[in-house]
């Protein structure tokens, strides 16, 4: 948060927050336009974007020991994609600053996500009725790739919007204030503590379907469920950032190398470790070029692809 554009000296900012975490006034010797970007603008962006972080490594936790594979995340789900199918044809109609306002755009991508994998999950159901995992993964790609095209269309005929389009798909933290690192932070808390209470399932389900049946687990029941709070989770991570990939792919298998496979220590530790990941990539994006900023979802896509290769390879050696 000390770091960008303007600088803010440590022990100022430890003073800023102090104060005002107590209520008590702020020393004179501290410069007022200090205190402004430290507390109105950096911390709640530095928060969000810690929050979305945990969202987004939680839920790819989750969907990579549910459908058992370890390229499953939001976007394997078409979760991303649905959401910004929202947003797009929000803003080409031009009523994306109405209604809600501020909250328009969130409330509307985080809707049409959800939306998304109920439907993913529902025409799974309908053509699987034990409803496998690549059965899942497999109508989760192919919509994907429909809603992409849709995607593409949409920007093609309304370029007036494409700056616009591009930079929702791209994710940013610009411009986030306290109600909105709020929001994610209760959306994280509440599917996380959710997501604990089903830890010795998830822990069961990475064996197989037939296996975890043999257990006693509702296999359905239980990837329904597990299924809807990560989406959840993304949901309210994508609609305060935008679509930001390899957080969800790469912090889970980096977690799972550090502290083991069990999920009691795999969820949190995946939500921690994400957090700090994407606020990194966050305070990287806005001052590598400061004082332009480019988008946070570049940053992670270019540290996110070279350490999924190192992992993969580094893996298949063994």
């Amino acid at each position: 948060m000390s770091i960008g554009s303007v600088s803010v000296p440590v022990k100022e900012g430890v003073t800023i927050v102090f104060h005002k975490i107590t209520g008590t006034a702020i020393p004179d010797s501290v410069n007022p336009s200090l205190i402004s970007i430290l507390w109105e603008i950096r911390m709640p962006r530095t928060l969000c974007a810690f929050f979305v972080g945990a969202a987004l490594s939680a839920s790819g936790a989750v969907m990579q020991s549910v459908l058992q594979n370890p390229l499953a995340s939001s976007y394997t789900m078409g979760v991303s994609a649905g959401a910004t199918l929202g947003v797009a044809i929000l803003i080409v109609s031009g009523i994306a600053n109405t209604a809600l306002g501020m909250f328009t755009l969130p409330v509307v991508g985080f809707l049409a996500g959800f939306l998304t994998v109920i439907f993913v999950i529902g025409v799974a159901a309908k053509i699987d009725h034990n409803m496998q995992n690549h059965t899942i993964i497999m109508f989760g790609m192919v919509f994907s790739l429909f809603v992409n095209a849709i995607l593409t269309l949409i920007s093609s005929l309304a370029s007036d919007h494409v700056q616009r389009l591009i930079l929702w798909q791209m994710g940013s933290f610009s411009g986030r204030r306290w109600i909105h690192a709020g929001i994610v932070c209760v959306c994280v808390i509440v599917g996380g503590i959710i997501l604990m209470l089903w830890h010795r399932e998830l822990d069961i389900m990475t064996f197989g379907d037939e296996q975890a049946m043999s257990l006693g687990v509702d296999t359905k029941k239980s990837k329904v469920i597990l299924l809807v709070i990560a989406s959840f989770l993304t949901g309210a991570a994508v609609c305060f950032s935008g679509i930001i990939g390899f957080v969800d792919l790469t912090v889970p298998h980096a977690v799972r190398r550090l502290f083991g496979s069990k999920h009691k220590y795999v969820l949190p530790m995946s939500m921690v470790i994400g957090g700090a990941f994407l606020a990194l990539a966050d305070m990287i994006s806005r001052t590598i070029l400061a004082p332009r900023e480019i988008p946070v979802g570049a940053v992670t896509a270019l540290v996110g692809v070279p350490f999924f290769v190192w992992v993969y390879f580094h893996d298949s050696k063994k």
